[in-house]
C-alpha cells in the first residue's frame, strides 16, 4: 500500500541556516511509490476543473507539471529563466530573498482565452508564481488554478495569490 505523499519527503533540520526546516523533494523523486502518490496527488486535485495548458516553472515545475498534462492530455509550456527560451518572449522580473530574477515566455506559448493551471513543486513567497501569474494574463490567458506539492504555509505565499484558486497536496505549518 502506498503511504502518504509527506512520508516520502526527507526534512533537513537547519538547512541552510539554522532554524529552517528543509522539505527536499529529491527524496519524493527517487522513490518509485513516492513519485507516483505524489503526481496522482495533484492529478487529484484538478478533478472537476476545466483547463486547457498546464505552466509550470524550471525547473521543479517541469518535473511535476510534464506527468500531469501528459496524463490529462494537456498542452506544457515551459517558464525559463531569462535568456533559455529561443523565439520571441514576454519577461518579468520579481524578488528574492537577496536581489531579483527575471523569467520568461515564449509570446505564442498562451492563447487568449485559454484557461491555465500552473503546477510547481513548492510554494514558499510566492513571487515566482505571481510572476508567472503576470505572463499569463499579459498573453491573454486566465489561471483557474495552481498546484503544488508542497507549501509552507509560515511564509504565507497565499497571500500575494489570494485571487486564485490555490492547492497543496501537503502543507507544513512553518517555514
Amino acid at each position: 500500500m502506498l503511504k502518504k505523499a509527506e512520508d516520502y519527503v526527507r526534512t533537513i533540520p537547519d538547512f541552510p541556516e539554522p532554524g529552517i526546516m528543509f522539505r527536499d523533494v529529491t527524496s519524493v523523486l527517487q522513490d518509485p511509490d513516492g513519485l507516483q502518490v505524489s503526481i496522482d496527488g495533484i492529478i487529484d486535485m484538478l478533478k472537476g476543473v476545466d483547463f486547457d495548458v498546464v505552466v509550470g516553472p524550471e525547473s521543479r515545475g517541469f518535473i511535476f507539471g510534464v506527468p500531469v498534462a501528459y496524463e490529462l492530455k494537456k498542452a506544457f509550456v515551459p517558464v525559463r529563466k531569462k535568456g533559455k527560451l529561443p523565439c520571441e518572449t514576454i519577461e518579468a522580473t520579481y524578488d528574492l530573498e537577496y536581489g531579483t530574477a527575471t523569467i520568461e515566455m515564449h509570446k505564442d506559448s498562451i492563447k487568449p482565452g485559454q484557461k491555465v493551471v500552473i503546477i510547481d513543486d513548492l510554494i514558499a513567497t510566492g513571487g515566482t508564481i505571481e510572476a508567472i501569474t503576470k505572463l499569463i494574463e499579459q498573453l491573454g490567458g486566465e489561471v483557474v488554478k495552481i498546484c503544488f506539492l508542497m507549501e509552507l504555509e509560515g511564509l504565507e505565499g497565499r497571500k500575494k495569490l489570494a485571487k486564485y484558486n490555490i492547492d497543496s497536496v501537503i502543507k507544513y505549518p512553518g517555514k
